[in-house]
């Protein structure tokens, strides 16, 4: 015999429970004074300090007012613009990725790769980087080569538009060239160096990959949302922050699925991370701050 349910019953039925949304996360501390749209972190481990690059503009605007805030684990602020566009012959337009090595601290800026004395912010001269239209994340390996992503964007009448150059290049010694350049990069944004290849997270798309030392794609991996900006190792997994979701995730290349560990960060950039004191440290990109939070 055929049944039929009443609306009645129906909607006495109970509706499957939804999961409920993570809550946003609490920072540990929180810096505002004295930054302007900061891109990314870099945790200074023999300095035991933070640097953040702050583009204090518009990401393409070749405006010289870019500048780097040296700031204390404790909140305090050490040097508010340690290097500055303008200050002691320095040219700094929309600085973004950070990287060390053996004293000398790299910056990208949008079409070239700026070098400083770690200590006293002195301008080392610069790499250009032939082709690119807007340099981002910056990462060191361990034999000190430099890696820099081209996320391949220009400024549009509704935002960022393609233009199509995006790369990946290495610099060995001063010298230059492409590992990866292909549209199918779909803007790679951050970085990070491995023993086993370099590790890219796309800004286009929702995909990490490991680039191997041909430049070819290798253990594609799938997030739960795009706008991959932020990628720092922690233990065998890897952090990941995206525009798109409001968050930070937590997962391994070619493992399970990413999942939500910082939840509520609107606009998370290039983050880095506080080995020392397992602290995350997350630039808020739309809201000129950056926040640290304890995550290990």
């Amino acid at each position: 015999m055929e049944t039929s349910s009443s609306p009645a019953a129906a909607a006495a039925e109970p509706e499957a429970a939804k999961p409920a949304p993570p809550t946003p996360a609490v920072p540990a501390l929180r810096y505002a004074e004295g930054l302007a749209t900061p891109e990314s972190v870099l945790y200074d481990v023999d300095a035991d300090r933070y640097l953040v690059s702050n583009i204090n503009g518009k990401p393409l605007d070749v405006d010289g007012n870019g500048y780097i805030a040296d700031f204390a684990p404790n909140g305090m602020v050490n040097k508010p613009k340690f290097i500055a566009g303008g200050v002691n012959n320095v040219k700094l337009d929309a600085p973004k990725g950070l990287g060390l090595w053996k004293g000398v601290l790299y910056v990208s800026d949008i079409t070239v790769v700026r070098k400083f004395d770690a200590k006293t912010g002195a301008p080392k001269g610069e790499i250009k980087v032939p082709g690119a239209t807007f340099l981002n994340d910056i990462a060191v390996a361990s034999d000190g080569k430099v890696y820099v992503s081209d996320s391949g964007l220009k400024a549009g009448a509704e935002g960022f538009e393609p233009t199509g150059s995006d790369a990946v290049y290495v610099i060995d010694k001063d010298k230059v060239k492409a590992l990866a350049k292909s549209k199918e990069l779909s803007g790679p944004n951050g970085l990070l160096a491995t023993p086993n290849g370099l590790l890219v997270v796309t800004f286009g798309s929702n995909e990490l990959f490991r680039l191997d030392d041909k430049g070819a794609r290798q253990d594609i991996t799938k997030l739960p949302e795009g706008g991959l900006d932020g990628l720092v190792a922690l233990g065998d997994s890897l952090l990941v922050t995206s525009w798109k979701a409001s968050s930070v995730y937590r997962g391994k290349l070619g493992g399970e699925k990413f999942e939500v560990v910082l939840s509520g960060v609107k606009a998370p950039a290039d983050m880095g991370y506080d080995t020392k004191r397992s602290r995350v440290l997350l630039p808020r990109f739309m809201e000129n701050a950056v926040e640290v939070y304890d995550v290990k």
